[in-house]
């Protein structure tokens, strides 16, 4: 079985407009979360949010592509332009494009062209529509905006399985280059989802905290939304290291399953079979994780069935790792969530630096792990793992190697 490796990344955040801007700010523990600008807060209860932020699609578009582009498909597209630049591939020139594949998760698609056309239609009793609104909100408009900028002519297609999207979009990613049907792949996750249809819609749901993200802590009152995007070149390991290039690290596993449970009400062995398949599938014992990247959203139920996933994956060495959620500085990103959270595992394994849980006030006897709370810790990790659970029971966890 072939072996893959990170070979790029790029990233657009409420932490950072870069990849390596979104890192330094995780590593010194920023939180993005404040109040909404983009939406007006009068009648919301929960009116904060982490939004991306001086991100200006003009710098990177011209005004005729912006026709086609929502918010969803730029940040993924700058994403992947920083990604592909760092790995120094040029796919037309070379002929490389028939052998790389595009694989971009999203949860929501073009929200907010979605949310526009209702507003016009609704409340403004407008019956037109934009004629370009079908290609600006389906779900794969990201991937094949990437396909086409790069000359991408491998498999190309979306992944919609919401906050665990980009995990699978990544494990996706990881399956076809080791069995040979890629050689290559561009591939991650972006969310454009703050609307007010949208936040109004999770509010419905009670489970948006109304001060901030305190993810495992007693004081936790549940998730705060995000956006943004992150996306990674993988490679063939043996041809990436051919060819000179930076390794990350090594994408060594991933594990999937499914809670067939709940609609929402996450299940400990659901997730705990994940890690489990994880572990497996990159040749890993438990013992050999350093850190793990949580899900940790900070709702009541999240946090303690995710704390007794860990327990019985990893028995007594549950107490050594490292745990944290940067959900309580990046805010949850939805189907891009586990991209954003890959590059603090990257960061992680590379720099020897574990970002925090930020927020953090009281530990929650449900949740009695190590969760690096509110500063980095310096500390050497050969092996992580980055842990996503969705609504619909859905389980997605990927393993890296330090190289």
């Amino acid at each position: 079985m072939r072996r893959v490796a990170i070979t790029g990344w790029g990233a657009v955040t409420p932490l950072g407009l870069t990849a390596s801007a979104t890192w330094d700010a995780l590593r010194s523990g920023r939180c993005a979360i404040a109040p909404l600008q983009s939406l007006p807060r009068e009648g919301l209860r929960a009116g904060i949010a982490a939004e991306v932020r001086g991100f200006d699609p003009l710098a990177h578009f011209d005004e005729k592509r912006l026709l086609l582009l929502d918010r969803v498909s730029q940040f993924a597209l700058v994403a992947a332009r920083e990604a592909v630049a760092q790995a120094g591939l040029e796919f037309r020139a070379s002929g490389l494009g028939a052998r790389s594949a595009c694989i971009i998760g999203t949860g929501m698609g073009g929200e907010l062209t979605r949310d526009e056309a209702s507003r016009r239609m609704y409340a403004d009793n407008n019956p037109r529509v934009h004629p370009l609104a079908i290609v600006k909100t389906m779900a794969n408009a990201p991937a094949c905006q990437i396909s086409m900028e790069f000359g991408l002519t491998g498999p190309t297609f979306a992944v919609v399985s919401a906050c665990a999207s980009s995990n699978h979009a990544l494990a996706q990613a990881l399956q076809m280059i080791r069995c040979g049907m890629a050689d290559i792949a561009v591939a991650g996750g972006t969310e454009a989802c703050i609307s007010l249809g949208g936040v109004r819609a999770w509010e419905a749901m009670r489970v948006l905290a109304e001060d901030t993200c305190r993810p495992f802590c007693r004081q936790r009152r549940g998730l705060v939304l995000g956006e943004g995007a992150a996306v990674f070149v993988l490679e063939e390991y043996q041809r990436a290291r051919a060819r000179g290039a930076a390794i990350l690290a090594e994408f060594a596993g991933a594990g999937m399953s499914a809670d067939a449970g709940d609609i929402v009400f996450p299940k400990a062995e659901g997730a705990a079979s994940a890690m489990r398949l994880a572990l497996a599938d990159a040749g890993l014992a438990p013992g050999a994780i350093g850190y793990i990247n949580a899900h940790g959203t900070g709702t009541p139920a999240n946090d303690p069935t995710e704390t007794q996933a860990i327990h019985a994956v990893f028995g007594e060495h549950a107490h050594r790792l490292a745990v944290s959620s940067t959900k309580s500085m990046h805010g949850h990103a939805l189907g891009a969530a586990g991209a954003l959270e890959l590059v603090a595992t990257l960061g992680a394994l590379r720099e020897g630096v574990i970002p925090p849980t930020a927020n953090f006030l009281d530990p929650d006897p449900a949740c009695d792990l190590d969760y690096v709370p509110n500063t980095a810790r310096e500390q050497a990790v050969a092996a992580a793992l980055s842990n996503s659970f969705a609504f619909g029971g859905l389980n997605a966890v990927l393993a890296l190697k330090r190289v």
